[in-house]
């Protein structure tokens, strides 16, 4: 839908108002994650208005709606999009002191902590840099044999071209300036100009697609590193995002945010361990159900031979919900223990289409959900599914149908997890009705309150004014900080363009001498002119036989130069030749007095050349002095 002046004005003048939502934008946010699953709703208006119109103004697109309707009839813009949107900025080590202190003062503390399995998430991953930091820092305290055994390191991000690049784990001169020449040397492989991570110590770090906003998070870490990333979304959004990095943590673990991150007002989740360099640790210390405890692993983990004993340990990962998993052909390949024991399908179905199977349609319909998780390479979620058995009671499951990929990005087939949430909807509709019962509670208790209320006023005004302050600084930092990350993502930018203008640069320059050493070699003078017989070369030999120096003739009319050459008698055939009649060539001697006033006999050849490259054509004129 295209709009006018008027409409462009009226949008410019809504989008300078970041408090007020321009509607066009909304749609395009809710169009983005309908046809591709990205969810920016949840991110700050001004950064993200900011980089939508960057790219709209490349493709040269002034309103949401015209862009909305150009995306819909080129789905290729999709990617330079979430492109510019993503801001990818990282770097090994970056902000050196808060490493520093996490590797001298946290980690020996934290390393005590941990059971036998060391387990790291590294949220927001971008191009990997900072998976790879954890790698070396725990590579470094630990040993690289204690490393191998010991330590899992998840990296994770929504930019799908960025994980690509992560997973190659070569990087470039530039990009390696966090490391110190030891680090590079100890722990990355030279490939001609470039550098590559051990691939021992690779295997470790598992790249993967997770989206902080609508994805579950990765669960038993011990360390989770979610740097300027928050400072992305809204306050709303952030609240939930950290609701699930609590989640993640262990009672032990250590949360690491960017210099911009605080965490003011979600003192209720996290404690500081050292503000100033943004560490922090779970509110609650306690054991909680689900969570690893220390101790010896109940097996050590099997060697993946093939893509079979891969998708069976995918199965087989979460064993305290009932799992099976599907090959890319769609036949049942693995049934775990508690699924047998509640779904009704044992390992003698392991082989047959799982179409064939009951499960796959009872206690719900899944051969649409596998195939939409399959196409569209995301996790689908059926909720509350129940299921009745004879004579017992009816239970309730949250179902999970994951699709797996291989390293490449190949389909590898499906696992599908049915997870007993019946006690937790059972506690849920029990704390609804305590929740109800507390509100009677509450209300007869308001009455009596009233007067505490009063006197209490003025300090709480006080107090949510304060707040709404440190608020509004919070922001201004998040926005600071947003906005230095896209100078410099476009420094980037600008840095690579220009080196590839310095390479052309270099080309024209080593083209122009090579020209130049062509035309100074040849005996014979030689002018080039163009359609209106303007000089544009003049070689050495033409100065030593005129008298003229380039400079001087260099955007002259040939005919009217001042030399003892008869061009009167070349102006038919420079007519000729750069009209394109006749020959390719016309040759004549004439009779000419050169520079030093003795009389010569000269061969001239004009030869007509075409238009090259945009530029005119025009005529050679080849004097070539004819010894007597």
């Amino acid at each position: 839908m295209a709009t006018g002046p008027g409409d462009a004005g009226e949008e410019a003048a809504r989008g300078a108002r970041s408090d007020v939502p321009d509607p066009d934008f909304e749609a395009m946010l809710l169009f983005l994650r309908e046809r591709r699953g990205f969810d920016f709703t949840g991110y700050k208006r001004p950064s993200l208005v900011r980089r939508v119109r960057r790219r709209m103004a490349e493709v040269g697109i002034a309103s949401f709606g015209e862009y909305r309707d150009h995306l819909e009839v080129h789905p290729d813009e999709f990617t330079p999009l979430f492109n510019t949107i993503l801001i990818n900025v990282t770097g090994f080590f970056r902000d050196q002191a808060a490493w520093d202190h996490l590797r001298d003062r946290l980690l020996p503390e934290l390393l005590a902590s941990c059971g036998p399995d060391i387990r790291v998430w590294s949220a927001g991953c971008a191009s990997g840099q900072e998976a790879y930091s954890l790698a070396v820092l725990l590579a470094d305290a630990l040993g690289a044999e204690e490393f191998r055994q010991r330590v899992k390191i998840y990296a994770t991000d929504v930019d799908e071209e960025a994980l690509a690049h992560a997973r190659l784990a070569v990087y470039g001169e530039r990009e390696t300036t966090g490391l110190s020449p030891e680090q590079l040397r100890t722990y990355f492989t030279p490939e001609g100009t470039r550098y590559a991570f051990r691939k021992d110590l690779r295997r470790a770090v598992i790249f993967g697609r997770n989206d902080l906003v609508q994805d579950a998070p990765i669960s038993h870490i011990d360390l989770l590193l979610c740097r300027n990333t928050l400072m992305y979304f809204t306050a709303e959004t952030q609240s939930r995002i950290l609701g699930r990095l609590h989640y993640a943590l262990e009672p032990h673990g250590v949360l690491f945010l960017g210099k911009a991150e605080m965490l003011l007002s979600h003192n209720q989740l996290f404690e500081p361990v050292d503000l100033t360099r943004r560490f922090f640790r779970r509110r609650d210390p306690g054991p909680s159900p689900g969570r690893r405890s220390p101790g010896p692993p109940l097996r050590p983990p099997l060697p993946v031979e093939d893509d079979l004993e891969l998708l069976r340990q995918e199965a087989l990962l979460a064993g305290s919900a009932a799992q099976v998993a599907l090959d890319a052909s769609g036949v049942l390949a693995v049934v775990n223990h508690r699924a047998e024991r509640e779904l009704g399908v044992d390992r003698r179905d392991v082989g047959r289409p799982f179409q064939d199977l009951e499960i796959s349609y009872r206690p719900v319909e899944l051969r649409g959900a596998i195939a939409e998780a399959t196409q569209s390479r995301a996790p689908r979620w059926l909720r509350d599914v129940e299921r009745r058995r004879p004579g017992q009671e009816p239970v309730l499951y949250d179902v999970q149908v994951l699709p797996v990929l291989r390293d490449d990005g190949t389909p590898l087939g499906t696992t599908i997890v049915f997870d007993d949430v019946t006690r937790y909807r059972t506690l849920q509709e029990e704390l609804e009705y305590a929740n109800r019962q507390l509100e009677t509670a509450y209300e007869e208790l308001q009455s009596a309150n009233e007067e505490l209320e009063t006197t209490n006023e003025e300090l709480q005004s006080t107090v949510e004014e304060l707040e709404t302050t440190n608020e509004e600084l919070q922001s201004t930092n998040e926005e600071l900080e947003t906005m230095n990350e896209e100078l410099q993502s476009m420094n980037d930018e600008l840095h690579s363009t220009n080196e590839e203008l310095r390479v052309s640069t270099s080309e024209v320059g080593a083209v122009n001498q090579f020209m130049n050493g062509v035309l100074s070699s040849f005996r014979a003078g030689v002018a080039v002119v163009d359609p209106d017989l303007r000089v544009l070369v003049w070689n050495a030999a033409a100065e030593d036989l005129w008298g003229l120096r380039r400079d001087e003739v260099t955007g002259r009319h040939l005919l009217n130069l001042d030399i003892g050459l008869p061009v009167s008698a070349l102006h038919p055939l420079l007519r000729r030749q750069v009209a394109g009649d006749g020959e390719r060539h016309d040759t004549v001697e004439l009779d000419a007095v050169n520079r030093r006033g003795r009389s010569i006999r000269l061969r001239v050849t004009v030869t007509a050349f075409a238009q090259v490259a945009g530029v005119g054509g025009g005529a050679v004129v080849l004097m070539d002095p004819i010894d007597r």
